[in-house]
């Protein structure tokens, strides 16, 4: 793990003078030029690495250098700007894609034209994505062949499709059509900063929306800002002793999905902020994960809960050379001490942690303070301490009144990293930033539970609700369990009372 220099257990600060209990990093705060565009942050430091590798393609091989990501970032972003793509300041591009190069530069070529990227799951079923795609208002999706026929089919012509692996009618093709019509010799940069310039920019623009089901109801877009992803970074891999010690001379796997925030910010975004290899898996796989961590000596492992039990339980674990990996990031789940347990028996040379996020905070809460520089001891099996640049308390949900150490309550969580709301859903953003701007955390955990209440004289089962709900949601979203009731509970306003629901559901499961 590194010398600790005698560094003590990493509890967090905690200011209790205020009427507030407050608690912050144990890691000082740092200054963050938070004011730039999220492309130019996380490639500042392009200069200095712009020969080294930037992406790996896990399935060939194939190497695109940081100087060539730029280089065919910014050939996209002029496709972009013209016909028939259309596409500048305000607009929302769709990435319904596996992992792939693809998806990154059509993420940094869309933020370089100052449009939004909403990032959706290409298994989601075509209700799911036609709900995505009209929310958020996407005009363009660049997608694979696997998932052009869940696309909805708009009258007005008003959907423009990119397939990123095959060709097809009514589509356009990424390389042979979109690339092919900027050859590299038209790309000025001169031209294409005045380009940027003239499009105007904010930080607090949105350029990444991805959707959560945040506290309550159906998924929201997370509106993700310039300045909330860049703060987000930092706080992780910025400062003399980052919250996490990665280095341009590391190797990062990638096998969590880019569309899902975890792998968008603290793979994606963070690793190409430090100038590191990123070896991209399309999706994951334990056999060819491990031959990939021994071919490219990969030194950092992002991962989840079930990978990591996955590891732990292999018998083929043995027969590679995983000594090349130095940090195991745990996240999106808990994992127990009986876990970790298990899976440092197979890398003893890895530190392993774990961290907390949400999408609407931007989404990293907290970190594991062993990651760091200058490493702190942690108690296994938790899930780190706030990161820096933040402030996080504990609130009594009943009372608003904030509690200290070992109390169970609501997180809060406020910095410049948080979400700039929901789109198009200030109700929903007003329950869930108070008037501190401190981000209120959803339970977590849950699996759907559906209340019926069924009109008079109908015959309707509790496998007839599972199997009308299963045919519009992703799989993961299917309701596990339904319960009958005579209402549903409801506000004057016609507000549906969840709270009503969950202490219905407690009192059943209580007797049960």
């Amino acid at each position: 793990m590194g010398s600790t220099e005698e560094q003590q257990q990493p509890v967090a600060v905690v200011e209790e003078a205020s009427p507030e209990i407050i608690f912050r990093s144990k890691l000082p705060d740092i200054a963050i030029n938070n004011t730039l565009p999220l492309h130019r942050y996380c490639f500042e430091r392009h200069p200095e690495v712009a020969d080294r590798p930037c992406l790996i393609d896990g399935a060939t091989g194939a190497v695109l250098t940081y100087a060539e990501v730029d280089r065919l970032t910014r050939r996209l972003a002029a496709a972009l700007r013209r016909a028939p793509l259309g596409v500048g300041r305000g607009a929302v591009v769709m990435n319904l894609m596996l992992n792939s190069a693809e998806f990154v530069l059509s993420f940094f070529a869309a933020s370089r034209v100052g449009a939004a990227v909403t990032t959706a799951n290409p298994m989601s079923t075509p209700h799911e994505i036609a709900n995505q795609i009209a929310a958020s208002g996407a005009t363009v999706v660049f997608t694979e062949y696997m998932a052009v026929d869940k696309l909805p089919v708009k009258a007005d012509g008003g959907l423009t499709v990119v397939l990123i692996d095959a060709r097809r009618d009514g589509c356009l093709h990424f390389w042979d059509d979109v690339m092919a019509s900027v050859p590299d010799e038209d790309v000025d940069d001169e031209d294409q900063e005045a380009a940027e310039a003239a499009a105007g920019f904010d930080p607090d623009d949105v350029v990444a929306l991805p959707y959560s089901s945040g506290t309550t109801g159906l998924p929201k877009g997370v509106m993700l800002t310039h300045r909330s992803l860049s703060t987000s970074v930092a706080q992780q891999v910025d400062g003399d002793n980052p919250n996490i010690g990665f280095t341009a001379d590391d190797v990062i796997l990638c096998s969590l999905p880019m569309f899902h925030i975890y792998s968008l910010n603290t793979i994606m975004m963070c690793g190409l902020r430090v100038g590191a290899a990123i070896v991209v898996m399309r999706r994951f796989d334990l056999a060819r994960m491990m031959q990939l961590v021994e071919r490219h000596r990969i030194t950092i492992a992002p991962l989840v809960p079930p990978i990591v039990v996955a590891v732990a339980k292999s018998d083929d674990a043995a027969s590679h050379d995983l000594s090349s990996v130095r940090m195991v990031l745990s996240g999106a789940a808990p994992m127990g001490k009986d876990i970790e347990d298990a899976f440092m028996a197979k890398l003893p040379g890895a530190v392993l942690g774990q961290g907390y996020g949400m999408t609407e905070a931007g989404p990293v809460l907290s970190m594991c303070l062993a990651f760091a520089k200058e490493p702190f001891k942690v108690k296994s099996g938790a899930c780190g301490t706030v990161v820096r640049n933040a402030e996080l308390k504990i609130v009594d949900p009943d009372t608003g009144k904030s509690l200290g150490r070992n109390l169970p309550g609501e997180i809060c969580i406020r910095g410049q990293q948080i979400m700039k709301g929901y789109l198009n859903n200030p109700e929903a953003t007003k329950n869930s930033i108070d008037a501190d701007e401190k981000q209120v955390e959803p339970e977590i955990g849950e699996i759907p539970v559906a209340f019926v209440a069924k009109a008079k004289g109908t015959e309707l089962s509790e496998d007839d609700v599972k199997q009308f709900v299963a045919k519009e949601v992703i799989y993961y979203k299917k309701v596990r369990e339904v319960i009958f009731v005579d209402k549903i509970p409801k506000a004057p306003s016609g507000k549906i009372l969840r709270k009503e629901l969950r202490k219905q559901l407690q009192q059943q499961q209580q007797v049960v």
